[in-house]
């Protein structure tokens, strides 16, 4: 009996210590780079390293078959990037996985909205920087290019550069920050940011542990996700109206997909029926072209 209740035991706290290696990984970095060669060295090294076999994921624009000219042609096109990936990250971080978010990541509110589902989750987690020169992210633009390889158009390069937020380590939603200098250093499995990075993901957690944090979720964060859900189920039953036209049919479930994905960015779904009714109207309103 003793020693069945001492397995118990030794299988509970190799659960728990599987659980506290899941995390969350954010690249960032000016376009060119380097981010993609630093996300799969990264991965790479943690699939080699992990005890557990912990299953490596890396979330990028390519996983959408998102084109990165297309995806910041305009605002309307970045913000749709960025919450197809947020509503993408947001599904991940909760199952078995270390998931590595392999896209420019420029915006600090952005960086902080990824940080926020870490902590929901009660992840680890931390930033990856590729500090480079912008003359030599130029350069490497260029390089792609003749080399008929994905590549920025030179608007949207420079615009990329003049808005990029450089991650500091003071900052909550950037800490702890992992710093690679590619252009000096390269990249390469053994770049101590990635050995530090690895060390950090994989380290073992316990009451002793002073330099590996693992995020916990608060009861303003459960009560977020949690209101949100109650908000979308009564916008979905409160616009379920009799209608005769499938015309209809297909505009209230476009009303409802447009609606979830707002609330990801922008304010939440009205949380009471009525509010519901109106925005669904006022939706139809502008569909049909009716006053």
């Amino acid at each position: 009996e003793r020693e069945r209740e001492r397995e118990k035991k030794v299988v509970f706290c190799l659960l728990v210590e599987f659980i506290k290696k899941m995390a969350l990984v954010v690249m960032c970095g000016q376009p060119c780079s380097g981010k993609s060669t630093a996300a799969n060295c990264l991965a790479e090294a943690l699939s080699a390293t992990s005890e557990f076999h912990l299953t490596v994921r890396i979330i990028d624009e390519s996983s959408f078959h998102l084109d990165r000219n297309q995806s910041y042609a305009n605002t309307p096109a970045e913000k749709n990037l960025r919450g197809v990936l947020r509503s993408e990250v947001d599904r991940s971080v909760s199952k078995n996985k270390i998931i590595i978010v392999d896209s420019l990541n420029n915006i600090k509110g952005y960086r902080y909205e990824l940080w926020c589902f870490a902590r929901a989750a009660g992840i680890r987690y931390c930033v990856v920087h590729c500090d480079v020169e912008e003359d030599v992210c130029r350069k490497w633009n260029k390089e792609r290019a003749e080399k008929g390889e994905s590549t920025y158009d030179d608007k949207i390069f420079e615009d990329l550069v003049r808005r990029f937020e450089k991650p500091d380590s003071r900052n909550r939603w950037d800490s702890p920050l992992f710093e690679l200098w590619p252009s000096k250093d390269g990249i390469q499995q053994t770049s101590a940011a990635i050995v530090s990075a690895v060390s950090y993901m994989t380290k073992k957690v316990d009451s002793k542990s002073r330099d590996v944090r693992v995020l916990q979720p608060t009861i303003a964060t459960q009560t977020a996700r949690t209101s949100e859900a109650n908000s979308l189920y009564v916008m979905d039953r409160a616009t379920q109206r009799s209608v005769g036209l499938p015309e209809l049919r297909s505009l209230r479930r476009t009303f409802i997909k447009l609606t979830g994905q707002s609330s990801l960015s922008g304010r939440p779904p009205p949380s009471d029926a009525d509010g519901a009714k109106r925005m669904f109207v006022d939706y139809l309103n502008r569909e049909l072209g009716t006053v």
